[in-house]
C-alpha cells in the first residue's frame, strides 16, 4: 500500500532538526523528499557527536530517514538554476536559512511561485520573517529560554532548566508538516500554493498552552514548580521505598481512591484537601503526607496496585527501561534498518499508525550527495552535464 502522501514530492534545504524533523515525518508519510545539501554535505549534525557508528552520527541518523540525498552549490548561479529546475515539478520547499538567504539567492518565494504556482514554501527561522528580530539566528536551547519555557522548568532549588530534548525544534518540525498538509489540502481546492512562515519563538509561545492562559488571565508571572502541576494537585513525583514515581490524579474522586489505597481515608474529606482548590492552596503540607505512606513500600508496589484501582502513574524510565518495555515494543517504537556505512542501524519508530497507508521504512539516513545523479537524471540532465557539474564543484 502507498504512503498517504505518496507522490507528494518536497525539496528540502534544511539541517540540524527542526527542520529535518518535519521532512521524516512526511516521507514517513509516503512524501519523496530529497534533502539537498552542499557538495560533501552541509547538515551540522552529520559531525555531531559521539556517539557514531562506524564514523555515522547518531544524532544525523535520528532525522533524516526516508529521504534521497543530492548535493549541490547554492553559492552559484548554476546550482540555483538546478534548483529552480526541481522546483517546476515539486510540491513543497522547506528551508531553514537566515531570514534574508533565500531573498538573497532569488530563490524566495515571490520568485519560486512564477516557476511553479502551486509550489507550497515554508520557512522555518529563529523569529519569523517580521518583527526587529528577523534578521537574528535562533537556536533550540535560547529559544527555550525566550519564550518562558525555561523560567517555569526547574525548582526553585536547581533554577531554570531546559528541557533534556531539543522541543522546540521537534515542536516546530511538526507544526511545519502540519502546515505543509493543511496547505496541501487547500491547493485541492484553489490549485494554488502558498508560503508558511514558521518561527521557532512563536512555537515556543503557543506551546506554554495552560501556563500562558493562566498568566493571561490572572497577571501573576507563573513560579518554578519542579515536577508539580501549577492547577492540580497531587500531580507531581513523590519517594517511595526504591526510587520516585508519578502520580498524576486529576480529580476528588481519584485522589478519594488514592487515600482510600494509602489507608488514609479521612484525608479526602478534610477541609485542606477535600476539593482541587483546596490541595492546591495546602500543596506543601499534603505532599508531605502522602510521601510519608508512599516511602513504606517500594515504586512497583504502589504502581501495580494503584494501576488496578485506575490511580494513573507510572515510573520514571531510564532509556535501557525505555526501549526494553513491552509497551514500546508491541508498538514497534523501535525500528533497525541497514545503511551502507554505519551497518545496521535501531532508530526510534514512528508514532503515526494508519491503518491503510502504513508509515514504512524504505529509505536509510542519506549519505550526502547519495542520489545525486539519480534525482538529476530525473529532470533531464545528461551523465555527460552531470560529469561537467561536478568537476566544477557545482554539485
Amino acid at each position: 500500500m502507498a504512503g498517504a502522501l505518496e507522490g507528494i514530492k518536497v525539496l528540502d534545504l534544511t539541517r540540524v532538526l527542526a527542520g529535518p524533523h518535519c521532512t521524516m515525518i512526511l516521507g514517513d508519510l509516503g512524501a519523496d523528499v530529497i534533502k539537498v545539501e552542499a557538495p560533501g554535505g552541509s547538515d551540522e549534525t552529520r559531525e555531531w557527536g559521539p556517539p557514531f557508528q562506524n564514523g555515522v552520527s547518531a544524532y544525523y541518523l535520528c532525522a533524516n530517514r526516508n529521504k534521497r540525498s543530492i548535493t549541490v552549490n547554492l553559492k552559484t548561479e548554476k546550482g540555483r538554476e538546478i534548483i529552480r529546475s526541481l522546483v517546476k515539478e515539486a510540491d513543497v520547499l522547506i528551508h531553514n536559512f537566515k531570514t534574508g538567504t533565500m531573498e538573497k539567492w532569488i530563490l524566495d518565494y515571490e520568485d519560486l511561485q512564477k516557476v511553479n504556482s502551486r509550489l507550497v514554501f515554508c520557512s522555518i527561522t529563529g523569529f519569523g520573517e517580521t518583527g526587529p528580530m528577523r534578521q537574528l539566528p535562533g537556536y533550540d536551547f535560547i529559544i527555550q529560554g525566550m519564550s518562558g519555557l525555561m523560567s517555569i522548568t526547574g525548582s526553585e532549588e536547581s533554577g531554570s532548566l531546559k528541557i533534556g530534548v531539543a522541543m522546540i525544534d521537534i515542536l516546530t518540525g511538526l507544526h511545519a508538516a502540519l502546515s505543509i498538509q493543511a496547505a496541501l489540502l487547500e491547493r485541492e481546492k484553489s490549485g494554488q500554493g502558498q508560503k508558511i512562515d514558521l518561527s521557532l519563538l512563536d512555537v515556543g509561545v503557543a506551546s506554554l498552552a495552560n501556563v500562558a492562559s493562566n498568566y493571561l488571565i490572572s497577571g501573576k508571572v507563573p513560579k518554578k514548580l519542579g515536577n508539580d502541576h501549577p492547577n492540580i494537585v497531587p500531580y507531581s513525583t513523590f519517594r517511595t521505598v526504591d526510587g520516585w514515581m508519578i502520580i498524576a490524579v486529576g480529580n476528588d474522586r481519584q485522589f478519594t481512591n488514592l487515600c482510600e489505597l494509602l489507608h488514609c481515608h479521612d484525608l479526602a474529606f478534610h477541609e485542606k484537601f477535600h476539593t482541587n482548590a483546596c490541595r492546591l492552596e495546602n500543596r506543601q503540607e499534603l505532599t508531605e503526607i502522602l510521601n510519608s505512606r508512599l516511602e513504606t513500600q517500594s515504586m512497583d508496589y504502589w504502581i501495580d496496585l494503584f494501576s488496578k484501582h485506575n490511580i494513573p502513574c507510572g515510573p520514571i524510565n531510564t532509556m535501557d527501561r525505555v526501549f526494553s518495555h513491552p509497551q514500546v515494543s508491541a508498538r514497534e517504537m523501535v525500528v533497525e534498518m541497514n545503511h551502507p556505512l554505519a551497518g545496521n542501524i535501531k532508530l526510534a519508530g514512528s508514532p503515526f499508525k494508519l491503518s491503510r497507508t502504513k508509515v514504512e521504512m524504505k529509505r536509510h539516513p542519506p549519505l550526502a550527495g547519495e542520489h545525486t545523479d539519480e534525482v538529476l537524471q530525473e529532470i533531464g540532465f545528461s551523465v555527460e552535464e552531470l560529469d561537467q557539474l561536478k568537476n566544477n564543484h557545482i554539485i
